[in-house]
């Protein structure tokens, strides 16, 4: 095994970290732009209006979550191997493996979504406008179906084209808002808004990563065969399998929460609860930027077969990622109450809701503070601990919400979040401590794909 001078080492958490840079510079102007539209929805809808437009949002995405593949993990590690190589045939056969696998799943997500909405909609309290405007609101699932893009983004190192694409869905957001504000418009209007947003968020990323994959100038075309590509990427079926239920369940869990609170206690609540989780999305967000500005890093330093730099950007991007968040934790806790006000009106307050926000910001700087992790273990090829973990926590848990649903009221989705973050934070420390002890002790070989 080789092993890169100090100044490399370090020189990797430098990389992510400008990575994340270039990362936060669109989402934290997607946040701002974000803040500015949820004020215009929440104040024109109130919350039962507004809970039905996450519900609808909610159940689309969630079908988009569990149906739609996601294989970016497996484009860039083993992209990456190819691309060191300069094998680019190999490379390009892998995308457009990719990317064919991702879109016919993407196609059967929506013919899915489309034809349980007159089973799942009454059960959610959804109106008969939204009833109606369900149907073509499947569409909204071609937001989750861009990962092959995104993939080939994270190989070109291209961390400014994604930042920029993380403002393209708020922007067309707050200008619907705004349109909506001047002209009037009502639940329609704003579903519609959602809708149009979606799309050009989807197909907004697959246009970067073509343009980009054109830049590249690999040598091959974009259409071709690829006939040969799991045989020639040993290992790579099971890798993008279990890569793609290690994010099913990672994001099952919170688009399940706001669904389970409005099967129980209806769309006011979960516009509420929706309305905590986006609040507290200041601290959500850097947690995902962090783990997928770290991912192409990490992953590059297995290929080199540099494990100490590995191990060390890892370990030290958590540790950031924890102290950044904690005085950000402290202040949604302190301020619950009048944050809530601000960007909801009266109706997302009263009597408990406060404790929803400081509840679900104490979640969300455990994901945060372990977002490194994941990545490390699906770049080390054991992609199956962070499965573990985040099974036990997401689904193992789950039947956990809706007895405290009806003991604790809207508080008890808060508190359960809490549970699910400190069981997924504890197994994912614990997994990566074990690895590391295992291969200093000669049990435990890393292999480049």
């Amino acid at each position: 095994m080789t092993a890169d001078p100090p100044a490399e080492r370090g020189g990797a958490l430098r990389r992510i970290f400008a990575n994340l840079g270039l990362l936060a510079g669109g989402k934290i102007g997607a946040g701002l732009l974000s803040l500015c539209y949820v004020v215009i929805v929440t104040h024109a809808l109130g919350a039962t209006n507004y809970g039905i437009l996450i519900l609808l949002h909610g159940y689309t995405t969630l079908i988009g979550s569990l149906v739609a593949f996601s294989g970016f993990h497996g484009l860039v590690r083993y992209g990456h191997v190819a691309l060191e190589k300069g094998d680019h045939g190999r490379l390009m056969r892998l995308i457009r493996f990719m990317a064919l696998l991702e879109i016919g799943c993407g196609a059967v997500a929506i013919v899915i979504a489309m034809a349980l909405v007159p089973l799942i909609g009454p059960r959610l309290g959804w109106s008969p406008e939204a009833m109606k405007f369900a149907i073509p609101y499947a569409f909204a699932i071609v937001a989750t179906v861009r990962a092959t893009p995104y993939g080939i983004l994270q190989i070109a190192e291209r961390f400014d084209l994604l930042g920029f694409h993380q403002l393209i869905n708020p922007l067309v957001r707050l200008a619907g808002c705004l349109l909506t504000l001047a002209l009037g418009g009502g639940l329609v209007t704003f579903l519609t808004i959602w809708l149009l947003a979606s799309l050009a968020e989807g197909l907004g990323m697959w246009a970067l990563g073509l343009w980009i994959l054109r830049r590249m100038k690999l040598g091959h075309g974009l259409f071709g065969g690829v006939r040969g590509t799991i045989a020639e990427n040993e290992g790579l079926l099971p890798f993008i399998i279990t890569t793609n239920v290690d994010i099913t369940l990672s994001e099952m869990g919170p688009k399940l929460a706001p669904l389970t609170v409005g099967w129980m206690l209806g769309p006011a609540a979960a516009g509420i609860f929706s309305l905590a989780q986006r609040a507290s999305i200041v601290l959500q967000q850097p947690a995902q930027m962090l783990g997928n500005s770290s991912y192409a890093v990490v992953a590059k330093l297995i290929a080199q077969q540099d494990f100490r730099g590995f191990r060390k950007a890892v370990w030290h991007s958590a540790g950031v990622a924890t102290a950044v968040g904690l005085p950000l934790c402290i202040a949604l806790g302190f301020f619950a109450d009048p944050i809530m006000h601000f960007i909801g009106g009266h109706t997302f307050t009263g009597s408990g809701t406060a404790w929803i926000l400081s509840l679900t910001a104490a979640a969300r700087l455990l994901t945060l503070g372990t977002s490194p992790v994941s990545p490390g273990l699906i770049a080390l090829g054991l992609p199956n601990k962070s499965i573990n973990a985040k099974l036990v926590g997401n689904l193992l848990l789950y039947p956990a919400l809706p007895p405290l649903l009806w003991w604790l009221g809207l508080n008890g989705a808060g508190w359960h979040a809490l549970l699910q973050s400190v069981v997924i934070a504890g197994s994912l420390l614990w997994s990566f401590r074990v690895a590391v002890r295992r291969y200093r002790r000669g049990e435990l070989t890393v292999v480049p794909a």
